[in-house]
């Protein structure tokens, strides 16, 4: 996984994707299926889900039959995937360095899976090589991770006018960085994948991030990404102590205001743009 800074961003984190899953779940729903359709795990099969958060994944490989098994850095994702699935196994370990069948004892995974939970690794060959040990020859890896932030416009949507008022504000990503566009570079991406032993197959998938999914307008669920990622989570630390309830109130209906200038035919709906890999092992 990455630094430890990392890894106490997604422990902080997890709360507030436990407590909201269903807007995730329903936001990212497009991306879900896609994996899925291409995974597409079978009874006879093992299925490793790395970062599996609160295990949308999980859910769907046991609904297919197949044999389920999780890890992800965060305990608080661990719990609430085991919660949501419990006939699936579900670690707390690092897919870099763990030794995975010895984490989760059994049979070499048939299948490796994972939805935006593999770009944050502090060396991504290393990690992948990893996943690839615990597999059974002719093992498949099935994920999705982000394209570029420019291709993305909701990332910054809301987060912008909290980042504003940190100080210092967080700087810019630096290319290829641990972080949700990690492999942005197609290209780096595909060496990454062929150097630790796979043979990967990368496709372009855009869909509409609908954050109106439940009839509103989808603004308040916009904010729920928005605090519960790291910039929101900074922002609270140091901004609710200098401006108070109230104030803190005050500049979340700012956020507010700043999506509800984006808002298209009364709905927030934003483009999203992910790599779809199929990698297989050739061995």
């Amino acid at each position: 996984m990455a630094n430890e800074s990392m890894r106490q961003n997604w422990t902080d984190g997890a709360a507030w994707w436990v407590k909201n899953e269903a807007v995730f779940d329903a936001v990212f729903a497009p991306v879900t299926a896609a994996i899925m359709e291409r995974a597409r795990p079978e009874a006879w099969q093992r299925v490793l889900d790395v970062g599996c958060g609160s295990g949308t994944l999980l859910e769907r490989s046991v609904a297919a039959g197949a044999s389920a098994a999780g890890v992800d850095i965060s305990e608080g994702m661990a719990a609430a995937a085991r919660r949501r699935v419990p006939e699936a196994a579900v670690v707390v370990a690092d897919a870099q360095t763990a030794d995975l069948l010895a984490e989760l004892p059994g049979d070499p995974f048939d299948l490796v899976v994972s939805r935006f939970g593999v770009m944050f690794f502090d060396d991504p060959e290393a990690a992948f090589a990893n996943m690839r040990k615990a597999t059974a020859p002719g093992a498949r890896l099935v994920f999705a991770c982000w394209r570029s932030a420019a291709e993305n416009p909701m990332f910054g949507m809301g987060s912008s006018v909290l980042t504003a008022r940190l100080d210092p504000p967080p700087g810019p990503e630096e290319p290829g960085a641990p972080g949700p566009t990690a492999f942005a570079d197609r290209e780096r991406l595909a060496a990454i994948l062929e150097d630790a032993g796979w043979a990967p197959r990368i496709e372009a998938f855009d869909f509409t991030v609908d954050y109106g999914y439940n009839g509103t307008d989808g603004v308040e669920e916009r904010l729920t990404s928005v605090e519960s990622g790291g910039v929101g989570r900074m922002a609270r630390e140091q901004l609710l102590p200098r401006l108070g309830e109230d104030g803190w109130a005050a500049l979340l209906d700012e956020v507010r205001a700043e999506l509800r200038r984006h808002l298209v035919d009364g709905v927030l709906r934003f483009p999203g743009a992910v790599w779809l890999v199929d990698a297989a092992d050739p061995d």
